[in-house]
């Protein structure tokens, strides 16, 4: 009886070897914004809690947010809830069985980035 010959090769895709594809990057970015949002969400409901408990309590809560740092988290909060409603749309497209294929699919993932910042900006400039 012959001897089986072993196949060598990966058990999986190392992280060395596989080539990063943007409906990847776009996945996993849709699930940073979306825990990324708890958090300012969380930023929000400290400051209204802070109103809520006093003058000093908000007057500390209002200097985080209307500082340097606060006004980067909130612009970033804005993108965070662009992308994840655009991910989201595009989401339900493919749930309707459309936009699978490759080049759709990667032609949706450079609406989302791109449609994501212009959105952002438009609102950044109207607010």
């Amino acid at each position: 009886m012959a001897e089986a010959k072993p196949v060598e090769r990966p058990l999986s895709p190392h992280l060395q070897v596989y080539r990063p594809q943007l409906t990847s990057i776009t996945s996993i970015l849709t699930r940073i914004t979306g825990n990324a949002l708890i958090v300012a969400a969380l930023l929000i409901v400290w400051w209204l809690v802070a109103a809520a408990l006093g003058p000093e309590q908000f007057a500390t809560a209002d200097a985080v947010i209307t500082s340097w740092f606060g006004d980067i988290v909130m612009a970033l909060s804005l993108w965070a809830i662009w992308y994840h409603y655009l991910a989201g749309l595009r989401h339900l497209y493919f749930d309707a069985g459309k936009g699978l294929d490759i080049p759709t699919a990667e032609k949706l993932g450079w609406v989302l980035i791109f449609g994501s910042v212009i959105l952002t900006v438009i609102t950044l400039w109207l607010i």
